[in-house]
């Protein structure tokens, strides 16, 4: 009898690099089988009313995302957005006071930390597992990131990530 060959699985991580040393990551998550359950129901981003209204959950994602400079001081999210099924943020890695590199925490410490932490706050686990991350070579990269950031919510009915919306609180 012979053993059913199991799917390669791409590396989501670059082999050898230290994800612990300084600069800046793009970090995209997904909630739990694209659900749509960080936007208030039956909300529609305009530009002309450009604020997202976010549901409990979404709150609950926003401020796990302002908690991570709290928990990791040299640790910055440099811009973020919360679409209705997953997020996107900038999260950049200082040097300390004595001009050192933070060797811990690694971006997977700082993502499951606050993964972990919306968990805890509503009760069950909104994400899809793992991460999707992308090493910011540059500032031309850095520059393309934070706009794909801003207009983002312009763009949802395009979005790779896009589904019919289900209701959320």
């Amino acid at each position: 009898m012979t053993k059913k060959q199991l799917p390669v699985r791409k590396q989501n991580r670059i082999k050898d690099f230290d994800y612990s040393s300084v600069g800046a990551y793009f970090i995209t998550m997904c909630v739990k089988d694209k659900k749509c359950l960080l936007w208030k129901a039956g909300y529609k981003y305009t530009e002309a009313a450009p604020d997202i209204e976010l549901s409990k959950y979404g709150m609950a994602v926003e401020q796990a995302i302002k908690s991570i400079p709290v928990h990791y001081p040299l640790v910055a999210v440099d811009k973020y957005v919360i679409m209705p099924n997953h997020i996107h943020l900038i999260l950049s890695i200082h040097w300390d006071s004595s001009g050192s590199a933070m060797r811990s925490p690694t971006v997977s410490n700082v993502i499951n930390q606050m993964k972990g932490s919306v968990t805890k706050r509503i009760g069950f686990s909104l994400w899809q597992r793992s991460f999707h991350d992308h090493v910011i070579r540059n500032a031309d990269d850095y520059g393309e990131i934070y706009s794909y950031i801003d207009t983002n919510p312009m763009k949802w009915d395009l979005d790779c990530f896009y589904v019919l919306r289900e209701e959320a609180t």
